[in-house]
């Protein structure tokens, strides 16, 4: 790509915007129309956790005409959007560069790179580690006589919310990471806050997950070790002589020994009061 020029007009950029932006459609469209005849392979693929998880002689259903046409056509758009975000991410790098620093484009390149792979991990293990656990236990807890037959459109938004929330809390080392190179914060301060993290991280799993204990539970554990990875990381990017001064500045309660040699420099130090006027020695 050219060098673009800063003092060109703002319309070209636009116009470079624009051609950006078409090109990221095409590639979706490609992607998706090469993925369109698997499109109910694709679904039966994604529903199979909770397929194993049904009793024997239970299915899913569709209950609107058009869902057994829009609900795999749904999830086939979806995929086709995850599988080219790394060129989209790649167009709009490409887009921005120019304008950034040396020490910016050095730093956005693996932190793009690391996001992307963090989150498709995330959705990797949503499937195959959260999924079976949490369909099952779902399953297992319906009361008895009632027949477990999940409507496949209702079902495909259930696991989309999953894989986005997992895809996002799985880039918790990229924020941290970020932080510190930023100078928002410190490895030492991250580790300060350890407690506090581990708690929030409960509390947005109950949000962002069904309202059991196991999904709760496996989206805060992994982000409690996701953060203590990001803490590892960012200490490559901490400036270290900020690091060291903090660890200097750090109150640290003082030891007796410590305490009895500073009364003793005061003492030490402690001026003589001043003779008063009437005990002047005779010259």
């Amino acid at each position: 790509m050219n060098k673009v020029d800063p003092e060109r007009p703002f319309l070209s950029h636009l116009v470079e915007l624009r051609d950006r932006l078409l090109r990221v459609l095409i590639v979706v469209g490609i992607v998706l129309v090469a993925l369109l005849p698997f499109a109910n392979t694709l679904y039966t693929l994604l529903a199979t956790p909770l397929l194993n998880s049904l009793p024997e002689g239970h299915s899913m259903v569709a209950i609107d005409v058009a869902s057994p046409f829009l609900a795999p056509f749904k999830l086939t758009l979806l995929l086709a959007l995850t599988i080219t975000v790394p060129y989209t991410l790649y167009q709009a790098w490409s887009f921005a560069a120019p304008g950034l620093y040396g020490h910016e484009k050095r730093l956005a390149g693996p932190v793009l790179l690391s996001s992307v792979i963090l989150f498709y991990l995330g959705m990797v293990f949503a499937y195959f580690v959260v999924f079976p656990l949490v369909f099952g236990f779902f399953v297992s807890t319906a009361p008895e006589g009632v027949a477990v037959m999940t409507d496949i459109n209702r079902f495909l938004d259930f696991v989309v919310k999953i894989f986005l929330a997992f895809g996002v809390a799985f880039e918790v080392p990229i924020v941290t990471v970020a932080m510190v190179s930023m100078g928002i914060t410190t490895p030492a301060r991250l580790r300060e806050i350890r407690p506090y993290v581990i708690v929030a991280a409960f509390v947005v799993g109950m949000l962002l997950t069904p309202p059991d204990v196991i999904s709760q539970t496996l989206l805060a554990v992994p982000v409690w070790l996701l953060y203590e990875i990001g803490i590892l990381f960012s200490k490559m990017v901490a400036p270290k002589q900020d690091e060291e001064e903090e660890e200097e500045t750090r109150f640290r309660p003082m030891s007796e020994e410590e305490m009895d040699a500073e009364l003793d420099v005061m003492e030490s130090t402690e001026t003589p009061e001043p003779a008063s006027p009437d005990k002047k020695t005779d010259e």
